[in-house]
């Protein structure tokens, strides 16, 4: 009765987040990881209010795109929903645990519907298409929000694979005026060379040529967790990190400073990365089905699993992008926590993912129209749990596994052709494949009252 009372003053007035604050001082290798993963589920669902430092300050002329000083819809002094400032919580775009049931199911970490996508960073929406296009313009990413789980062996594997590739370029330096391969865990990322004081990154692929793996985002944005909750928390709600914008700093000038602190955002990456990993539903005829989807070429970007060297996923703060190993401050075990991945024969963790975690072009019908490089680069869709989680594609413009297959192009159009040219039968097994990836049913139960 007290809590109910205490939560219901808070809503009336006064902060959401946790009190006390969490500080960073306080995490450290002895630090409790259930109260850590708690203290992370009430960040990630804890609705954020201006006593918290929501919204943007007052709007500037100079930029009135960029977090920190952008309008407000129809002056409401709040949301925008258009380029951020679009809701209070993590948990109200990561909602949906299954949508292969009727009525949805619903829970912590899950997907959002195409009412949550997020619309980033436009500066031109063309509704009722006045400019005759054929199509509502838009030059801004239309974003369809994913889901967490399993996110932490993810994570493992993108770090693993950063200092593989970070280990091979300073091979290359050593040996200058040789070409090395920058292939890790099966996956190639292209060749790179050292001389004349440079690298030569020119043939590096479906990497930045910092070679660091970015697994999360759309675009294959973000190394970790934390990494894209920094900048979500200033997107959506015009939270500002003090490891962003600096301690005491009220950078955008809403009267608030220090909204949200390293600790803080620890614990959400602990809670983020500690969510229970997606299923795979047992069939006799499995093995048969994962012949065609590697027959037909699916596999080649849609690696059904990568295994990682050790089980023991890190954590860092402040996080080097190149170098993973530096400044950790709490570690976990993959295979002993809610996360629950197998372990390797290696010694790692069995990561079942279904991707290459490398970018890919993907053609003209997919690309985006944010005037960038890489408006046709995505990096290849993690399947685990598909059979829970439509709409499909990185805005969820397709409604089916089989429109999403048909949606494919660029350097995935030969496999895609192929499917379609194979018979009803082998596309069926495909089809039946996907369906048996399934996402856990009751993520964070034991978290919940």
């Amino acid at each position: 009765m007290a809590t109910g009372l205490l939560a219901f003053a808070q809503v009336v007035d006064g902060p959401r987040l946790p009190r006390p604050r969490i500080q960073q001082s306080e995490i450290n290798f002895e630090s409790n990881l259930d109260e850590l993963r708690h203290l992370g589920m009430l960040m990630f669902s804890s609705p954020m209010n201006k006593h918290d430092g929501y919204g943007d300050g007052p709007m500037d002329h100079t930029d009135t795109t960029s977090p920190g000083g952008r309008p407000t819809l129809q002056h409401n002094g709040t949301f925008l929903r258009i380029n951020g400032l679009d809701g209070q919580t993590c948990l109200e775009c990561h909602s949906i645990i299954s949508n292969a049931s009727v009525p949805a199911k619903f829970g912590v970490g899950g997907v959002g519907g195409a009412v949550t996508n997020a619309m980033f960073m436009p500066t031109h929406i063309d509704v009722d298409d006045e400019a005759v296009n054929g199509f509502a313009d838009f030059d801004g990413r239309f974003i369809n929000p994913p889901f967490l789980f399993g996110s932490g062996g993810i994570e493992l594997l993108g770090k693993e694979m950063t200092a593989e590739l970070q280990a091979i370029k300073l091979q290359a330096r050593q040996h200058p005026w040789k070409w090395f391969p920058l292939t890790t865990k099966g996956v190639n990322f292209g060749e790179i060379m050292y001389r004349n004081g440079t690298y030569n990154t020119s043939r590096v692929r479906g990497v930045d040529r910092d070679l660091v793996i970015r697994p999360f985002g759309r675009k294959g944005e973000f190394p970790t967790t934390r990494s894209f909750d920094v900048e979500a928390m200033m997107f959506h709600f015009g939270m500002q990190p003090t490891e962003k914008v600096g301690e005491d700093v009220d950078a955008d000038l809403d009267g608030v400073m220090n909204e949200i602190l390293p600790g803080e955002l620890s614990t959400l990456a602990i809670f983020n990365t500690n969510l229970e990993r997606p299923l795979e539903t047992t069939v006799e005829n499995r093995g048969v089905m994962m012949a065609a989807f590697q027959e037909i070429g699916c596999a080649d970007c849609h690696v059904p699993a990568l295994s990682t060297q050790s089980p023991i996923l890190t954590y860092s703060f402040p996080e080097v992008e190149t170098d993973p190993s530096a400044n950790v401050f709490y570690a976990v075990d993959l295979t002993e926590t809610p996360a629950g991945f197998d372990a390797s024969t290696e010694g790692g963790i069995v990561v079942p993912l279904f991707s290459d975690l490398k970018r890919h072009a993907m053609g003209d019908e997919l690309q985006e129209s944010f005037n960038s490089s890489v408006d046709q680069m995505f990096i290849t869709a993690r399947l685990w749990g598909v059979a829970d989680t439509a709409p499909y594609m990185h805005d969820g413009r397709a409604l089916t596994l089989r429109d999403a297959i048909a949606m494919h192009g660029g350097e995935a159009e030969e496999v895609r052709d192929t499917f379609l040219a194979s018979s009803p039968e082998t596309q069926q097994l495909i089809l039946d494949l996907l369906g048996t990836l399934r996402t856990p049913t009751q993520p964070a139960a034991d978290l919940q009252d």
